[in-house]
């Protein structure tokens, strides 16, 4: 459970600033439906990995999945924000010279 708590802590911080009913309708607002599929998928996956499988490399992966689903999550709070992120990834990573 240390693994996956800090990161709930993060989604009960905001409820508690908003409100719990407002949070669960944001959270399956069409705009940050994937976002939290994969954010709970990954919570699920690092417990998995840690409690039943207990591997450390496969629980420290899903842990970085889920702390980058979080992240991902909390930009789309931010107007335009996932759109500059991904923006500035594409010319980071481009390849072509």
């Amino acid at each position: 459970m240390r693994y996956c708590s800090p990161l709930a802590m993060c989604w009960q911080l905001e409820a508690f600033l908003i409100g719990p009913g407002r949070q669960l309708g944001m959270m399956f607002d069409p705009v940050r439906i994937y976002a939290t599929a994969i954010y709970i998928g990954c919570v699920v996956l690092a417990l998995i990995c840690a409690l039943l499988i207990h591997s450390k490399i496969l629980t420290v992966f899903a842990i970085i999945f889920e702390i980058c689903a979080l992240i991902w999550y909390s930009l789309s709070s931010i107007p335009f924000a996932r759109r500059m992120v991904s923006n500035l990834m594409i010319r980071l990573c481009d390849t072509e010279l």
